[in-house]
């Protein structure tokens, strides 16, 4: 059974509200911390995975400096496979959107998700595990009421991955974004509600 969502001063979940680390049948996901730096760029430095990265870091050393951002850790959490790290996800809390006479009503309401995973460890449903997972957590935990992810529209493995964790397509964007390569591409943007994966944990 899960604890009741914590609201932060003002409104809003918190990720440290969570008791970590939290475990699946076959993982473990927790916080990241600055030590995790190494075994996340040994993934991230590939180009099969750089090439849908928004940003890329040349050396360990670069990686290590953006990885242990304050900001960027405190909404970045690790998936471990038998002690090893084998993805980073990014669990952002956000406000919604809301007319400013209810905008309180509106404070970290919402999250986005985002993904990176070992490419030598894909094909075993390890992804789809997590991320099922980090919608529990956002829905159950957290107590927040929607959830989007993003990707490109060529990386068709991230969105497949939205698709079987039970989010849907809001948006296909038409050369709205420029990647590294020069081409400017289409975007996809999923989205799932509260009630929507509630209804689908009873089915």
């Amino acid at each position: 059974m899960s604890e009741p969502h914590v609201v932060a001063k003002g409104g809003g979940a918190r990720l440290d509200a969570v008791r970590w680390p939290v475990h699946t049948e076959r993982l473990a996901l927790r916080p990241a911390e600055a030590a995790d730096a190494e075994a996340t760029w040994r993934f991230r430095q590939l180009d099969e995975v750089t090439r849908w990265l928004t940003g890329r870091s040349a050396s360990l050393d670069e990686h290590r400096l953006t990885f242990m951002d304050p900001d960027r850790l405190s909404k970045t959490l690790v998936v471990e496979l038998d002690g090893e790290v084998i993805a980073d996800l990014m669990l952002e809390i956000k406000d919604g959107f809301s007319q400013r006479d209810v905008a309180e009503g509106a404070l970290g309401v919402e999250a986005e998700l985002g993904w990176v995973f070992d490419p030598a460890h894909t094909g075993h449903g390890y992804a789809t595990e997590a991320v099922r997972e980090l919608l529990r957590l956002s829905f159950e935990e957290l107590g927040l009421r929607r959830v989007i992810a993003n990707c490109f529209a060529e990386n068709e493995a991230s969105w497949r991955l939205m698709e079987r964790v039970g989010m849907r397509r809001e948006t296909h964007t038409i050369r709205e974004a420029l990647h590294r390569s020069g081409e400017w591409l289409d975007g996809m943007g999923y989205a799932i509600l509260a009630d929507e994966w509630q209804a689908a944990a009873r089915r």
